[in-house]
């Protein structure tokens, strides 16, 4: 298997600077979701669990002062940091990568006596193997499979095997076994449960988990990913090539195609949020100015954020708000803000919001390319009859408009500061973006183990 033997042997010195560089923000950017999500108990269910089975103190978990078995410390934290949908997303994949591959790379790393570098290659890896097997696997979502689930736990279980020093035939064998891990569903779309975030947490520890067992002995196919019986026969209408997805190993890193969030929402929203916002402000427009707003974005947005549309005009809880577009934009207008508080009970009922939720439409993208996964395009009709109109274009964060290093500290800092006190917060942060340098990952992570109150 091509991608267990690069992952397996890739070393800090194999990757370009920018790319360490990059992969230490996004861990930092990830770390920061995982930090709010506890703060402001988004996913106690998942700290609850884990506390009670508790274990062997191996790795530290956000949230809990006591450290777990690494398993349960990657689902803990894997949950937590896709728990306020304000986590990356590899935009050839459309599948989130931080919020699965870090916290499984962390875990195996505090577990097993790993480098700060160790880790950080770790991640990488881990980024590289979701990024090329989702370019490959289009049709996951057609299917209802969610690729964040159905194939973090490979990239999770390639970082986890690249943190414990696990060589080549050992990785084969944990992402042979990952393969009967492979899961995730879009049924929480149907009724705004909250299963999306348990997504990421089960893909981390399922990546551990394979690894310890191929460490112990365990064997798993090593044609998981394209035989018969693999992954994309069983997950996709059509067996897609992997091989041209693998020619530019070392020399692509999936890593710098990764966008980064400015909204906590999911991705397809971002773009006709932002260019919404831009529009009324730039023309100093109120909400009681705006008539309608059409809304356009790529055709395999549609099915999550804006389909069907009456459901999506009265979300019912708040990770229903996250996927409806209209919700999301009538916020940004009304409130000025769509931030990690715009989700809670009293905001998804603000009957302001909703009435201006309802006058946002869409209609088809239609045949012109789309500058990104994640592009939009929004008209904005006027009481008196003004239409104001946004070119097409990608939202902040994505790869051709990356945040800058100081807004994806300053982003970490918000988050963080919902659990941290600002001076421990920011001595993490600091310290997470040279984890390159750091020797001591149990030691770097001593501040995440604060109890979140929540509980």
């Amino acid at each position: 298997m091509v991608l267990a033997g690069f992952s397996s042997t890739l070393n800090l010195g194999d990757i370009p600077p920018r790319v360490v560089e990059i992969g230490a923000q996004h861990m930092l950017d990830v770390l920061g979701a995982g930090l709010a999500g506890a703060g402001i108990g988004s996913a106690d269910h998942a700290l609850t669990v884990g506390i009670a089975q508790g274990g062997t103190p191996e790795s530290s978990v956000i949230g809990c002062e006591t450290r777990l078995p690494a398993p349960l410390a990657a689902f803990v934290n894997g949950t937590l940091s896709h728990a306020l949908e304000f986590d990356d997303t590899h935009e050839g994949a459309i599948a989130h990568v931080s919020a699965v591959v870090a916290p499984a790379a962390l875990a195996a790393s505090e577990a097993h006596g790993a480098s700060g570098a160790d880790a950080l290659v770790a991640y990488i890896a881990g980024v590289e193997v979701i990024g090329r097997l989702g370019v490959a696997a289009k049709g996951l979502y057609a299917r209802g499979f969610h690729p964040t689930s159905v194939l973090g736990v490979f990239g999770a279980t390639a970082a986890a095997a690249r943190a414990c020093g696990a060589d080549q035939t050992t990785t084969v064998n944990a992402l042979g076994i990952a393969g009967s891990f492979a899961s995730g569903l879009f049924a929480y779309l149907d009724d705004g449960s909250a299963t999306k975030p348990l997504h990421a947490g089960w893909a981390a520890q399922a990546g551990v988990y394979a690894v310890s067992l191929a460490l112990a002995g365990a064997t798993g196919p090593a044609r998981v990913i394209e035989s018969r019986f693999g992954l994309f026969s069983s997950h996709l209408d059509q067996q897609p090539d992997l091989a041209p997805r693998l020619d530019d190993l070392g020399e692509i890193w999936e890593s710098e195609l990764v966008s980064m969030k400015a909204y906590p929402a999911c991705h397809f929203i971002h773009a006709p949020v932002a260019q919404a916002a831009d529009l009324i402000e730039g023309a100093s427009l109120t909400p009681s100015d705006i008539e309608s707003i059409v809304v356009a974005i790529p055709d395999q947005g549609v099915g999550l954020v804006l389909d069907p549309i009456e459901a999506k005009y009265s979300p019912r809880t708040s990770p229903d708000a996250k996927f409806s577009l209209p919700y999301c934009l009538a916020t940004r207008v009304i409130t000025g803000r769509l931030d990690v508080l715009s989700f809670d009970l009293e905001a998804i009922t603000n009957q302001e919001v909703l009435s201006l939720a309802r006058r946002v439409t869409a209609r088809p993208w239609g045949d012109s390319p789309a500058p990104s996964q994640f592009a939009g395009q929004v008209e904005i009709i006027t009481t008196n009859g003004e239409r104001l109109s946004s070119l097409a274009s990608g939202p902040p964060g994505i790869p051709s408009l990356r945040m800058s290093p100081e807004e994806v500290f300053a982003k970490y800092s918000r988050n963080a500061t919902l659990l941290l006190d600002q001076a421990t917060a920011e001595h993490l942060g600091v310290s997470m973006l040279a984890l390159k340098d750091q020797r001591d990952i149990g030691a770097l992570l001593e501040a995440v183990r604060v109890e979140s109150g929540n509980l």
